[in-house]
């Protein structure tokens, strides 16, 4: 029987990670360096493992060719075959991360046999100064970022965020972007591991070459359009679901609680992802299955179930996503 599942998280230590996501989590002992938590993940070589319950150890693979469209929802299974269409991560950038872009849909399709990477930011620490890039501040086109790479000023004429607990970036395939020192977030995307890096502002690896840059892929990825701004504005509201950003690819809420609240999917054919952000809550589902979830955990909830009720204990903060 399907039940609302947990996975073991999968930690990536990098040059460039941090010290908070093991605290986050609530796992001992605390390892330095681990920049990233794949929470719940289809990509190949990093399937997610449930954590608990009867299906506990069986890989989210495993899960999907069993249960298929009652697991993450017949119109899912329509657009994205077999494969899990989101990734969810926690980052933590103790460093600066290189200015990357992805690509859509055709052009990830065509190069890499690969769905492209729509993606949104959500801030949940930030120290004093921490900032973000998303997006042009001037209008370029694809000849002037070939020029600009090439010289060292494509950091000029990109859009910088000094950012805080809370902000929310929606990120398009084709947007340039990247992750500044200090920042951790939660980043929700498609299942998709493919990355054009523009500039790594000249660091050299451990060998003491300097990173490989894409910089041909990276030029017809690019949407070249100015925007005047790239983040997303919402309004808080305690005990309702506010929405984040719609697409597509997913819809994101967020949802802050201090009193019970069910969520009904009757008229929903997806699977739902819960992401405790801050506190912890007991989630009930259909059937009367209960599962306790604490700060840092991410919670699959199958297709098949259509209610599910949030109890926080005192107050519980979560991102809640699908494909509508």
């Amino acid at each position: 029987m399907l039940y609302p599942l947990t996975f073991k998280p999968i930690l990536k230590s990098v040059i460039w990670g941090g010290s908070r996501i093991c605290p986050f989590k609530g796992i001992t002992p605390t390892q330095d360096g681990i920049g990233e938590s794949w929470e719940l993940s289809h990509v190949d070589g990093n399937f997610s493992i449930v954590a608990e319950g009867e299906l506990a150890n069986k890989s989210l693979d495993e899960l999907i060719k069993t249960y298929g469209k009652e697991l993450v929802g017949g119109k899912v299974m329509e657009r994205f075959g077999s494969r899990f269409p989101l990734l969810i991560k926690f980052i933590d950038a103790h460093d600066n991360l290189s200015i990357q872009v992805h690509p859509n849909d055709e052009l990830a399709k065509a190069r890499h046999n690969s769905f492209g990477k729509t993606e949104m930011w959500y801030v949940i620490k930030a120290d004093k100064g921490a900032f973000l890039y998303s997006g042009f501040s001037q209008q370029i086109d694809k000849d002037e970022y070939v020029k600009r790479v090439a010289d060292n000023t494509i950091m000029d004429v990109l859009k910088k965020y000094d950012v805080s607990e809370g902000d929310v970036f929606f990120l398009p395939a084709g947007r340039v972007h990247a992750i500044g020192s200090g920042c951790f977030i939660a980043e929700i995307q498609q299942t998709s591991n493919i990355t054009s890096r523009i500039y790594d502002y000249n660091r050299r690896d451990k060998n003491g070459n300097l990173r490989e840059l894409h910089t041909e892929l990276a030029k017809d990825a690019i949407d070249y359009t100015l925007y005047p701004d790239y983040r997303t504005h919402y309004k808080a509201q305690a005990d309702a679901a506010v929405n984040l950003a719609d697409c597509k690819y997913f819809t994101t809420n967020l949802i802050d609680l201090d009193v019970d609240m069910t969520r009904d999917f009757e008229e929903l054919d997806s699977f739902v992802i819960y992401i405790c952000m801050g506190g912890s809550a007991t989630l009930t589902d259909g059937s009367g299955y209960e599962i306790p979830v604490r700060q840092g955990q991410t919670v699959l909830i199958p297709a098949n179930n259509k209610k599910v009720t949030i109890a926080p204990a005192p107050k519980a903060k979560f991102l809640e996503s699908y494909i509508k």
